[in-house]
């Protein structure tokens, strides 16, 4: 529903909208006019390649004029296009995160080690860290396309119902973890997805004292994927590795028993390059 009083869209029960997040920071020194211009480009998604502002407009709740203006100067910048009444991101947009991608020792020195991964198994390897309410993959080794939805490095899914996800919430502190349940929308996404509070932090804490993660089917229909968490020098929790597999294929006893030790020596091997 729509908000009467700012005129910004809502959606019942979600949470403030990334607009209202914006506005309730009061720091001086904040940029309000580059916060909406991220949130117009990652307004944008695999599913969702092409937006109207509209659209745009009702995925943040940032106001329509200030969508269009965003995207004005996006597309005099060169980071994005318009088709007609539709616009999409260019590749221009990859800079933005290419200096980050290429110089982070857990992004550019993984991929040797997830392809190892997934030579042993012939399954892809995906690497991925905590950001917001998401986990953001940072580095994939595919062999294979198992979802419907394309999974490549900068992607970002649900953390609640994801191997890795678990993984990385299951070591928050719980503060932190308070404040990502206060936030966060449980949302269905297969008739197998946990949607109940209380049961998720049952099996963050299973997560916790197991040290490992193992995901049937709650993100997407046929897949299951099963992950590790990945601890830098000091023993802190920094990544979580996974692989995921046909449901059809690969069933849980293999994926403990065949896939869990290569993970987890794989995640020994990574944490030697972090701090």
């Amino acid at each position: 529903m729509d908000d009467s009083r700012n005129g910004k869209p809502r959606v019942q029960g979600a949470g403030p909208s990334i607009a209202e997040e914006i506005d309730a920071l009061t720091d001086p020194n904040f940029m309000t006019s580059l916060a909406r211009g991220l949130a117009v480009i990652r307004a944008f998604s695999d599913q969702r390649r092409s937006l109207t502002i509209a659209q745009i407009s009702h995925r943040t709740g940032i106001p329509r004029a200030a969508v269009r203006r965003c995207l004005h100067t996006l597309r005099q910048l060169g980071y994005a296009d318009a088709d007609g009444n539709n616009f999409s991101l260019k590749p221009k947009v990859l800079t933005l995160g290419y200096s980050y991608l290429s110089s982070t020792p857990l992004t550019v020195s993984a991929l040797p080690f997830l392809n190892q991964i997934s030579r042993t198994l012939n399954e892809s390897c995906s690497l991925a860290m905590l950001e917001e309410n998401e986990v953001l993959y940072v580095a994939r080794s595919a062999t294979s396309r198992v979802m419907s939805v394309s999974l490549n490095t900068g992607s970002r899914l649900p953390a609640y119902c994801t191997s890795n996800g678990r993984n990385l919430l299951a070591h928050l502190p719980p503060e932190a973890l308070d404040a990502y349940f206060a936030r966060v929308e449980l949302k269905a996404m297969t008739d197998r997805t946990v949607v109940s509070e209380a049961r998720l932090r049952e099996i963050l804490a299973e997560v916790r004292q197991d040290g490992y993660a193992l995901v049937e089917e709650e993100l997407e229909v046929g897949l299951r994927s099963i992950a590790v968490p990945v601890r830098g020098a000091s023993g802190k929790v920094v990544a979580a590795l996974n692989v995921g597999a046909q449901a059809a294929r690969v069933n849980s006893r293999q994926m403990r028993e065949d896939f869990l030790p290569v993970l987890r020596k794989g995640a020994q091997e990574l944490a030697v390059l972090l701090p």
